[in-house]
């Protein structure tokens, strides 16, 4: 069960990478938009692996219950913020001066905005389980995987929109912006 909670944050870190890799245009306007975004997003996206991290190391079936409820509601809580800060990032960069960079950056921000409230509310829903009844709290922590599961699949069109085109290719070339060569999610 466990596993389950684990498998759903690892698929929950696709939606940071959305925003930490992206394709070559030459264009200064959109370059330094995209140096902006990129170099304010990059030790959010490094704080949402480090949560991701902490709980996967406390996430197995010996694991006992306060000290899972502790990591992943701190972990949920770093999670919230940082995509807030992400959202703040994109909004305060401006619009990207690109074809409905206004539109485009309006949903990005409200699109991160939504996954920081899921996060708080994840975080709200460990933080109300009962940890001193092992089943009920393995049986609240299987709710909470199946949101974790439904955030990690959830849509994230208004980011992919936002690292398309030349905005995509002007946030590839930004050394922030660039994935690490950490091991991917399974």
């Amino acid at each position: 069960m466990n596993k389950k909670l684990a498998a759903a944050l690892s698929g929950g870190a696709v939606l940071v990478l959305a925003l930490s890799g992206c394709s070559d245009d030459s264009d200064d306007k959109v370059n330094a938009w995209a140096k902006q975004v990129c170099d304010q997003v990059q030790p959010q996206v490094k704080k949402i692996e480090e949560a991701n991290t902490a709980i996967q190391k406390e996430t197995t079936d010996q694991s006992k219950a306060d000290v899972v409820q502790k990591t992943d509601s701190a972990a949920f809580q770093s999670m919230s913020e940082a995509y807030k800060a992400m959202g703040a990032a994109v909004k305060s960069a401006g619009a990207p001066p690109v074809d409905e960079g206004e539109k485009t950056q309006q949903e990005a921000v409200k699109e991160l905005d939504g996954i920081s409230t899921a996060y708080a509310n994840l975080k709200k829903q460990v933080d109300g389980l009962d940890t001193k009844d092992q089943a009920k709290f393995a049986d609240g922590l299987k709710g909470i995987a199946a949101e974790l599961d439904k955030l990690s699949k959830s849509g994230n069109q208004a980011l992919t929109k936002l690292q398309s085109g030349d905005v995509g290719k002007a946030m590839k070339k930004q050394q922030s912006c660039q994935r690490s060569a950490s091991p991917s999610p399974s």
